[in-house]
C-alpha cells in the first residue's frame, strides 16, 4: 500500500499570476508559491481552474508549473492539472509534469462533447501513460464540464495503478462518501466545495483542494486541525464564517478571482494582476466589495485564529 499522506490536508488552488501586460509572470508565480510555503498549506493544485488554466496556451501552462517547481518544488506537494480539450496538449502537458518531478498528475473529462464512459476512460488512460511514474487524480466536476463521475467510471480507472482518486467538487457530499468506499483505503478523496469543506471531510475525504484557500488559508488550517481532533463542533462556526466570505467574493462585477486578488494585495501586498477575458476584471464600483471581503476575513481571524 502506497503511502498517500502527502495528500491529506489543506491544498490551495493556485492562482494565475500575470504581469502588467496580462502575461504568465514567473516573479509573480514564485512568489505566490513561496507565499503559500510560509502559510503552511500541504500543497498546491497548479493550472486548475483557479490558474484559469481554459484561458491560457500549453506554454503558459508549462511556465507556470516550471516556476512553481522552482520556487517550492519538494517543499510542497504539488499536484499538476494538466486537461485540455484534447488529447494530444494533455499528453505533452502530463508528461512535461512528470520530467518536472511533481507529486501528481490531475484531469477533468474532455468538456463540450458530452463523451461516453469508454472515452472518458481512454482519454484519461492516454494521459496517464505519459506520465507512468506519477500519481494521477481524477477530477470531478459535472457543474462544468457537462459529465459526471459515474461509479462504474471509477471502478474502471482504479484498474490503473496510478489512479489514486478523485479530487470531488460535485456539490453532493454523498459523492465523497461514494468515491471513498469504492476507492478502499488506499486512495485519495478531496472535497472540492470550499462551501462545504467541514461535511465533506466528515463524509470521509481526506483533505480538501479549493479555489478560495488561497486568499484565506489560515481559515482552512485551522478547520483541518479540528477536524483532525476529533472536534468538528469548533470547525462547523469557522466554516459559516468562510460561507460569508465566498459569498463576499462572489458579489462584484469582477469575477470571483478578480476580486481575490484584489484582496490578496490588499491583506497581504502581493500583485499577481488580474484576470484573463473572458473573465470580467474588477471595475471601481467593487472596491467596496473588496473592502467588505477583506474586513469579513480579518474579523474572522481575530474570531478564530489570533
Amino acid at each position: 500500500m502506497r503511502d498517500l499522506e502527502k495528500y491529506r490536508g489543506v491544498i490551495p488552488a493556485f492562482y494565475a499570476c500575470y504581469d502588467e501586460e496580462g502575461e504568465i509572470s514567473a516573479e509573480r508565480t514564485e512568489a505566490l508559491a513561496l507565499h503559500f510555503l510560509k502559510k503552511g498549506v500541504k500543497g498546491l493544485y497548479v493550472n486548475g481552474s483557479s490558474g484559469e488554466c481554459i484561458y491560457q496556451s500549453v506554454e503558459d501552462r508549462k511556465k507556470v508549473l516550471e516556476h512553481v517547481m522552482k520556487a517550492v518544488g519538494g517543499k510542497l506537494t504539488i499536484i499538476a492539472h494538466v486537461a485540455c480539450n484534447n488529447t494530444k496538449d494533455s499528453v505533452e502537458l502530463a508528461a512535461h509534469a512528470e520530467k518536472l518531478g511533481v507529486d501528481a498528475i490531475a484531469a477533468i473529462p474532455p468538456i463540450y462533447f458530452h463523451l461516453p464512459d469508454h472515452a472518458i476512460a481512454d482519454y484519461w488512460n492516454d494521459i496517464s501513460a505519459a506520465a507512468p511514474h506519477t500519481d494521477f487524480v481524477i477530477y470531478n466536476i459535472p457543474q462544468l464540464a457537462g459529465v459526471a463521475l459515474s461509479s462504474s467510471l471509477f471502478k474502471k480507472m482504479r484498474e490503473n495503478p496510478n489512479v489514486i482518486g478523485v479530487k470531488n467538487s460535485s456539490m453532493p457530499v454523498q459523492d465523497i462518501q461514494i468515491f471513498k468506499a469504492l476507492g478502499g483505503e488506499d486512495s485519495i478523496v478531496f472535497n472540492g466545495p470550499d462551501e462545504q469543506f467541514v461535511g465533506g471531510r466528515l463524509m470521509g475525504a481526506d483533505g480538501g483542494i479549493g479555489g478560495t484557500y488561497g486568499v484565506m488559508p489560515e481559515l482552512f488550517l485551522k478547520m483541518d486541525e479540528y477536524i483532525r481532533a476529533g472536534e468538528a463542533e469548533k470547525a462547523t462556526p469557522i466554516q459559516y464564517a468562510v460561507d460569508e466570505i465566498i459569498s463576499a467574493l462572489c458579489s462584484g462585477y469582477g469575477s470571483m478571482y478578480a476580486i481575490i486578488k484584489e484582496v490578496l494585495k490588499k491583506r497581504e501586498g502581493i500583485d499577481i494582476g488580474g484576470v484573463r477575458k473572458p473573465q470580467a476584471g474588477v471595475i471601481p464600483e467593487d472596491q467596496a466589495v473588496i473592502d467588505h471581503a477583506a474586513e469579513l476575513i480579518d474579523k474572522a481571524m481575530e474570531n478564530f485564529i489570533r
